[in-house]
Formats: C-alpha cells, sequence, structure tokens
C-alpha cells in the first residue's frame, strides 16, 4: 500500500491488517466496516457506549464551537455535523448555527431524530441535496472511518461556502494511549491495540493521524490549517461503561485494565493526549 499523505511505500505494522508510513508517520488499517448489519451492531452495547461518552464528548463539543464561533466568518450561519450519531455535538451547536446532521447508523440516527433534531440518513456527501452548501462542516470522531478519506475532503471543499471552516476531531497517533498500546502490542498483549481501531466493530478506524500528516494531507485538497490544537481523551466518569461496550473484555481482564487506567488520568497532562482537533479553511 502507498502513504496517502506523502506517497511512500507503507510497511507492514503490527499486525495483518494494519500498516504504517516511516517517512511522515501515516498509519492505514485494512478493516471493513458492517454499519448497519446486525450481527456486528450486536457486539457493541449502544446504551454502555452512550453512557461512557457523553460526559467527555459534551465537554469537547463545547470548546469545538467555541472555536467555530471565534473562527467562523461573522456572516456563518450553517453547519453540517458529519456523523453525528447522538446529537449532542448538534444541541451544542445550534445556539449559534443552523444545524444539519447525517448519519449512516439507522438505529442510532433514527433515535437522535425522534428527538427532534435535524438529521438526516445517509453518507456524506450522498445524503446532501444538489447544490446544498454549508459555512462549516465537522467531523467529530468520524473521518478516520472514512476509507476513501481524499474523496471525503474534495467534497467538503466543494460543499463549503468561500471562507468557510472544515473541522476535523479525530485520534491522534502521537497520544500516550495509543503509543502505549503499540507497546503492548509489540510484547504479544494486542487487545488495546486492536480497541483502539475499533476492529470487529461495526465502524473501525481505517486511519490514523498526527497534526502535521493531517494538515498535510488535508492542505492538499484545497485548504490552510488554522489552528491544531489537542482535546481531553478521557475522564474518569463513564469510564468503565466505555470500556464495557464493545463487550469483547469482561471479568478481571475488564477491571484490571480499569484500574490500570483511571491511575494514569493524573499523569495524562504531561503527554500528548490521544484526542486532536484541527481547523482548516477554505481557500
Amino acid at each position: 500500500m502507498t502513504c496517502i499523505v506523502c506517497g511512500t511505500p507503507q510497511a507492514a505494522g503490527l499486525a495483518g491488517w494494519h500498516a504504517s508510513c516511516h517517512e511522515c508517520g501515516y498509519e492505514s488499517a485494512a478493516l471493513q466496516g458492517a454499519i448497519n448489519e446486525a450481527e456486528a451492531g450486536a457486539r457493541l452495547d449502544e446504551q454502555d457506549r452512550e453512557l461512557g461518552l457523553k460526559a467527555l464528548r459534551q465537554e469537547n463539543f463545547r470548546e469545538i464551537v467555541a472555536l467555530a464561533r471565534q473562527l467562523a466568518r461573522p456572516e456563518a450561519s450553517r453547519l453540517l455535523d458529519v456523523g453525528c450519531a447522538h446529537g449532542w455535538f448538534l444541541e451544542t451547536a445550534r445556539e449559534r448555527f443552523e444545524v444539519l446532521g447525517i448519519e449512516p447508523d439507522e438505529a442510532v440516527g433514527g433515535r437522535t431524530a425522534a428527538r427532534g433534531l435535524p438529521v438526516r440518513a445517509g453518507y456524506f456527501p450522498q445524503a446532501l441535496q444538489p447544490g446544498e452548501s454549508f459555512d462549516v462542516i465537522v467531523f467529530n470522531d468520524v473521518i478516520e472511518h472514512i476509507p476513501d478519506i481524499r474523496s471525503a475532503l474534495d467534497a467538503c471543499h466543494a460543499r463549503l461556502n468561500e471562507g468557510g471552516l472544515l473541522i476535523l476531531n479525530l485520534p491522534n497517533s502521537a497520544g500516550f494511549f495509543y503509543r502505549l498500546s503499540k507497546a503492548f502490542a509489540k510484547a504479544g498483549w494486542r487487545s488495546p491495540f486492536e480497541r483502539l481501531w475499533q476492529k470487529d466493530l461495526p465502524s473501525p478506524h481505517v486511519h490514523y493521524f498526527r497534526p502535521a500528516n493531517l494538515t498535510r494531507l488535508v492542505s492538499r485538497h484545497g485548504f490552510r490549517c488554522v489552528h491544531s490544537g489537542e482535546l481531553p481523551s478521557l475522564r474518569a466518569k463513564g469510564l468503565l461503561e466505555r470500556m464495557r461496550c464493545t463487550g469483547n473484555m469482561a471479568g478481571p481482564s475488564l477491571y484490571l485494565q480499569y484500574a490500570a487506567v483511571l491511575c494514569t488520568i493524573p499523569l495524562l497532562r504531561l503527554f500528548p493526549s490521544d484526542i486532536i482537533v484541527s481547523v482548516f479553511r477554505k481557500t
């Protein structure tokens, strides 16, 4: 495989499905998604996932909306949330913007729409109407799941108004927990590494970026980086439910990993976060 960022041939990684670029640090996975397939969905406890993620996501979403308010042009009004899931970002952003969400998971999107939020079922950009455009497009933990990321970036450029913002909130390959999981995988314990790639879940990760190679890729599609920063990746509230939601850990292993992660939380501020947020302006 050739690196999508720099064109260098990728090397075999830590598993048969994993590859990495030694030139720019980009990592990829040959994992297949199975959204809306009953068997794949049964592996994920959506109730535990919601309990585990909600507090952290809502806190981070407030920071992202603040960035959008600060960096968007004064006349900006329309915001698109790609992969809006439970609608938490829509609820936060609609205080400032006219919002629209797209969600491919029919069950999750249906529950969000039932709460009165503006959600369309389907994938980006196919779910959009001809000529429909926006001032801000946001991918919250979504862009790393899209196999043809370059086509998605081209579609963002086409659907953004002049000077519009593209906001990407995604995992960081330079983050503390990701690097720790790679060390464990090299020692023979692959479970944490597979968990961070969301292997065997309905929508696994297929890309892992760090700020530099992400900016390098996005800039080639008609964007200029105007902000690059980090967001908290962990908090104690909801941690156990977040780890339990996949159903592939149970008993002593689950609680051992939970205790270990809980002990690291006070030290995390000394290391790079596992979540980055980058804002790009259409040029």
